[in-house]
């Protein structure tokens, strides 16, 4: 009889767990939720090669993805990762991303990654 009481205790602490993690999740700014999880596993993903792949890095680079998230909407995130990755290839077709607008889209992604490096590692 104490067993069982015992089982039904746990459950409902785990119940209640649950419930508080959903309503926190719930109220977390939408747009820290517009990120899809498969961007935000290649992100988890190329952090853990630069930094370990162990449990830690694994931690810290979903917590700093997060923080970015919380920084940055999708759109902008987008944007900038595209306009990074294209000036990678150098040469007259993509010098018009040295404009002012590519470097402020550039400009604020980074200044995530550092808030994130910073809270989170």
């Amino acid at each position: 009889m104490k067993g069982s009481k015992i089982h039904r205790l746990a459950a409902v602490i785990a119940f209640l767990s649950l419930a508080a993690t959903s309503a926190a999740y719930a109220q977390m700014p939408a747009q820290m939720n517009d990120y899809p999880t498969e961007t935000r596993a290649e992100y988890i993903f190329g952090c853990m090669q630069v930094n370990g792949n162990s449990r830690l890095a694994l931690e810290r680079c979903s917590c700093s993805i997060d923080v970015i998230a919380s920084i940055l909407p999708f759109a902008q995130y987008v944007d900038a990762e595209t306009t990074m990755s294209l000036r990678l290839r150098g040469g007259e077709s993509v010098s018009y991303m040295q404009g002012p607008q590519y470097v402020a889209t550039v400009k604020a992604l980074k200044l995530a990654q550092v808030e994130g490096e910073l809270r989170c590692f």
